[in-house]
């Protein structure tokens, strides 16, 4: 016996094996291209700039929302033969903002120069380990270098 609830929001639709066997006959609707819900992606059907798109990340929506949005608009309306040549200024103002913000814009050098780090920490740690497990050198085994022998 199929039967449906309601619980808040959502629709819970309980079906059974013969319901299953039956074939559908449900009604698709068309797409409509001005529904404000489906997704659309960055660039609206009409060209604009769909800042909703989770494409972008959150970026036009940050404390450097409206930066970011100036910067876009500018490159995405662009009609300069080198695209976007024109928008230095906004792009510029959008990276000073984000330096303002480390902790939610990282800059690539500051990841670099971190992972660096930490591989250069793990790299230190592992010779110290390889050189305790290591047998000792006699000052009797090693050998002059070609430097030290002209002297």
């Amino acid at each position: 016996m199929s039967y449906c609830k309601q619980e808040g929001k959502d629709r819970i639709i309980f079906v059974t094996k013969e319901d299953h066997e039956t074939p559908s006959n449900a009604e698709l609707i068309a797409d409509d291209p001005d529904d404000p819900y489906e997704e659309q992606g960055l660039i609206l059907p009409s060209g604009d700039i769909n800042w909703n798109c989770p494409c972008l990340g959150g970026m036009a929506s940050g404390p450097c929302g409206s930066q970011f949005k100036e910067a876009f608009s500018c490159f995405h309306y662009s009609e300069e033969e080198v695209k976007g040549s024109e928008c230095i200024e906004q792009f510029r103002s959008m990276q000073e903002c984000m330096k303002r913000y480390p902790d939610l814009y990282p800059q690539e050098e500051d990841k670099e120069s971190s992972s660096q780090a930490e591989s250069g920490a793990a790299a230190l740690v592992s010779e110290n380990d390889s050189s305790t497990e290591t047998s000792e050198v006699s000052p009797d085994s090693v050998l002059p270098t070609d430097n030290q022998m002209a002297s």
